[in-house]
């Protein structure tokens, strides 16, 4: 019998990045040239197993693309106020359905987002129109990172997250 390998995020790193980070997502396409794009939130599985990435599709069709193409995808989640970072990586990342929890998600991910970044000095407008999207543009990216990192600023940055299951 084959056993699962564990999650390599534990409960606290899950919910960290399900809160107020800021997310940027990269791939590479065929031709090796990068495609990148902020994403508006995320979904962390019962498990921890699998993360589901929420892109406006309209600013992020090369990046989508990319994946389509099978292109490798990574993601770093990194709260402004701390410079707290990881990053996950992992390949197989597939588009999935976007549903009414999700857009609520997103309506909470962006609240908590304006909340951490706007006491740092920057106008709420400006926070919110960075992270607009339209409820049916929204489209969702679902991986099992197969890698995570520490990168918050330091001497620890790129070394393997460490988990405490």
């Amino acid at each position: 019998m084959v056993r699962a390998a564990p999650a390599l995020l534990d409960a606290a790193n899950a919910e960290f990045i399900q809160g107020g980070v800021s997310m940027l997502a990269g791939s590479c396409d065929k031709a090796h040239m990068p495609r990148l794009a902020r994403a508006l939130g995320c979904r962390v599985s019962s498990d921890r197993r699998r993360v589901t990435v929420f892109f406006p599709k309209s600013r992020s069709l090369p990046l989508l693309e990319a994946l389509a193409e099978g292109g490798p995808f990574a993601v770093t989640f990194s709260l402004p106020s701390t410079h707290r970072t990881i990053q996950l990586k992992g390949k197989g990342a597939i588009s999935v359905d976007v549903g009414d929890r999700d857009i609520a998600l997103l309506g909470r991910y962006v609240d908590a987002f304006v909340a951490d970044v706007c006491p740092l000095g920057y106008p709420e407008p400006l926070i919110r129109m960075l992270l607009w999207y339209a409820p049916d543009d929204v489209a969702a990216v679902d991986f099992t990172p197969d890698h995570a990192y520490q990168q918050t600023p330091g001497p620890r940055a790129g070394t393997p997250l460490r988990t405490e299951c």
